[in-house]
């Protein structure tokens, strides 16, 4: 195993020294590099996003944008729901394959994965509009909300990054990845700048965040497809499914896991938007969600910054390289608590005048909203490392646990505040999921890493 070169250091000694000792890691210069590429595409995404964001409320002022920002959160959490994630399962069993000989066996892992994103989303789309059509009264949405719902939910059924997700993932083709999510970020703003211009409605509106998030999807699977041809994996279709669950132990039992963990995550982050309109009014919704669609770009960074770590920690994991699946934790998630804590700094000193030139003076109520999304989001954010960690453990039950009982936490709280301080009730019952999520993350990769410490004594290190 190879030894880092600060290792001899107790604790990680000085400033001067600990920085040394980090440079000197070639395999943490090269995680880096990986996640300038993602974090560079990230922030050009979240300039064109915000941009996108000021043309619509602009457009459409806060009662419309209000039904639009619930009409997206509706099939958010739709997906959420549903998906499967299967960019998950691919790479924790995909990460132990390498070489001609087990290139079957990857493009069979690879066809599951597109079997049940397809199957995700066509299960996606037939919930959103059933529940549109039987159930949505229960909010109290009009017919024209409902109508925009339906139209926008036809997005749900392109729903097909995960395999090509995965494959980018495992390939290091983590610049594609950046610049994909660009373009696509490029042409929602042109769109709408046009869309603008020409005086579109809410209908208009939405039909181009719709059709822009179809590129989107579309433009990741191109992308993934093309990275397999050029690797020589073709006649991806045609791979047998038949013993699969034989040839992957356990296959099933950590998709649906995965899956349920995400989805109960999820729920919190998606429903919130649909809470703080249900409890209060379609204006809260909208102002919640301009805050959290700022804030959420945060969480999007440390997301991408999961896509670099977690096939290296799968990787570490099954060659039972315990000590430095640690140190790669600890490194990244210091780097990633540093960036949050500037983050709230700054936004805390631009919030307001930034909302106000963006968006006008009628969105200045999201301000301390924001504020306070981001304090929430960086406490998430200095768990995410942990929680890929835990995933490569196959510790998922134990990611499970700690996900229901944050998300409890998040729905008394959520509901005994929005109805009395409206949509700050929201951001407040994220900062108590956070803490909840955060602490018990750390107590059981603490468990479970002091386990695989007793039982391999060789392979860890106090």
């Amino acid at each position: 195993m190879e030894h880092d070169p600060g290792s001899n250091q107790k604790g990680w000694g000085t400033a001067p020294r600990r920085f040394l000792s980090i440079w000197q890691n070639t395999t943490l210069r090269t995680r880096l590099r990986h996640i300038m590429h993602l974090l560079s595409g990230n922030a050009v995404s979240l300039v064109l996003g915000i941009a996108s964001m000021a043309i619509t409320v602009r457009a459409l002022g806060p009662t419309s944008y209000g039904i639009l920002a619930l009409t997206i959160s509706f099939a958010q959490a739709i997906e959420r729901i549903i998906s499967f994630q299967s960019w998950q399962p691919i790479i924790r069993y995909g990460a132990e394959l390498d070489g001609e000989d087990n290139l079957a066996d990857f493009k069979r892992l690879l066809k599951f994965g597109l079997m049940l994103d397809i199957a995700a989303s066509l299960a996606a789309w037939l919930l959103a509009n059933l529940l549109l059509l039987l159930g949505i009264h229960a909010f109290g949405w009009d017919s024209e909300t409902i109508l925009i719902a339906q139209l926008y939910s036809v997005v749900l059924l392109f729903g097909l990054a995960g395999m090509p997700t995965a494959v980018l993932r495992l390939s290091g083709r983590f610049r594609a990845a950046a610049y994909t999510q660009v373009f696509a970020a490029g042409v929602r703003l042109m769109a709408l700048a046009i869309t603008y211009i020409a005086g579109g409605g809410l209908l208009a509106f939405t039909l181009v965040w719709a059709g822009t998030q179809i590129l989107s999807s579309l433009s990741t699977l191109v992308v993934g497809l093309f990275v397999l041809r050029r690797q020589g994996v073709h006649g991806l279709l045609f791979a047998p499914l038949t013993g699969i669950t034989q040839r992957f132990s356990g296959l099933w039992r950590f998709t649906w896991s995965a899956n349920l963990s995400l989805t109960i995550w999820s729920s919190p982050q998606q429903l919130d938007t649909l809470i703080v309109g249900g409890l209060s009014t379609p204006e809260q919704a909208g102002f919640y969600h301009i805050a959290k669609r700022i804030s959420i770009a945060v969480l999007q960074a440390a997301t991408q910054v999961q896509a670099v770590m977690y096939p290296d920690l799968a990787r570490l994991w099954a060659r039972d390289a315990f000590n430095e699946l640690r140190q790669a934790v600890r490194q990244v998630e210091y780097l990633l608590a540093g960036i949050g804590i500037c983050g709230v700094a700054i936004t805390a000193l631009i919030a307001f005048p930034a909302i106000n030139l963006a968006m006008g003076p009628a969105f200045r109520p999201a301000a301390p909203l924001l504020i306070v999304q981001m304090v929430a989001v960086v406490m998430t954010v200095s768990g995410s490392i942990t929680r890929s960690a835990l995933l490569a453990m196959d510790q998922q039950g134990q990611v499970l646990r700690i996900v229901t009982a944050s998300t409890i936490i998040f729905g008394v709280t959520v509901l005994a505040l929005v109805p009395q301080i409206g949509a700050m009730g929201a951001n407040l019952a994220h900062i108590a999921l956070a803490a909840t999520w955060l602490a018990g993350l750390r107590f059981a990769f603490g468990r479970a890493f002091r386990n695989a410490a007793i039982a391999h004594p060789a392979t860890t290190r106090p």
